[in-house]
């Protein structure tokens, strides 16, 4: 996951809620739904991240 989100550019924290795509653009919930389903930078699906435990 990338240091900075790619729309809002707002540092993500570790445990919120994010999306990427298969080439790590990383995104916050409200950007992703603006985004219809498609990252702008490379036309990938935005999906959930996974979740870090421990």
């Amino acid at each position: 996951m990338r240091p900075i989100r790619e729309r809002c550019e707002v540092s993500p924290t570790p445990d919120g809620p994010a999306s990427i795509c298969s080439y790590e653009c990383t995104f916050c919930w409200p950007c992703t739904e603006e985004m219809a389903g498609a990252c702008p930078n490379c036309g990938g699906e935005p999906v959930a991240r996974p979740r870090r435990t421990g």
